[in-house]
């Protein structure tokens, strides 16, 4: 099997854009954080659409790379497919700043923070996912990458399980409880947004080692 660094120097252009779309994904979810321990009844979501706005420019950018560029170091479904779903990671984080902006001043007792530190963790692990991509398939460096984030997202999973018990254990206000439902779940689906990330990218080096 061929190197994809050999392809005829065409890897650095795709692999830039990709830990370009990465790092926004973070960048959204450090904003998330910010937001969550500011407590501000008003919360800003400058931040946000800006990282959301990054992906976009990011995404448009490898869609006419496809076209322009007649060789590519991964295959184009490939970078389609893992732009598609980096794209997704900063649009479900800013769905879920959004509606916590509206609400913010009757949610300052819950504890949001913990979980978008979960996702955090997600993010930094995708970005150092595709930052392996351009140093070659490295299955076993990626597998265990890929297992970190299979454990983080599993752990969500538990905690959703467990929030659920102690949400309805208490429904003196069902408004209150489903808005707080709406936006742990909203929470936990970026974490999945991350973990299916990660499958493509470890599918990808499948594909290739």
């Amino acid at each position: 099997m061929f190197s994809l660094q050999t392809i005829f120097g065409k890897g650095d252009k795709f692999y830039g854009l990709l830990e370009a779309s990465a790092d926004a994904a973070r960048q959204s979810t450090r904003a998330l954080i910010a937001m969550l321990n500011e407590k501000s009844p008003r919360p800003s979501l400058d931040e946000f659409k800006l990282a959301r706005r990054r992906e976009k420019e990011v995404m448009a950018q490898i869609s006419q790379a496809l076209v322009n560029t007649f060789v590519t170091a991964i295959e184009r479904e490939d970078i389609e497919a893992l732009s598609g779903a980096l794209y997704k990671i900063p649009k479900t984080v800013e769905k879920f700043a959004e509606r916590y902006a509206l609400f913010a001043e009757q949610l300052m007792d819950v504890d949001y923070a913990s979980r978008a530190a979960m996702l955090e963790r997600a993010t930094e692990i995708i970005v150092e996912m595709v930052r392996q991509l351009r140093h070659g398939m490295k299955l076993e460096e990626m597998k265990a990458l890929n297992d970190r984030m299979q454990a983080i997202e599993s752990e969500a999973d538990r905690l959703i399980l467990e929030l659920y018990k102690d949400l309805f254990a208490d429904t003196s206000d069902a408004s209150r409880l489903l808005l707080r439902k709406d936006l742990f779940e909203l929470l936990e689906k970026a974490i999945d947004r991350c973990r299916d990330a990660g499958n493509v990218i470890y599918a990808i080096v499948l594909k290739n080692s």
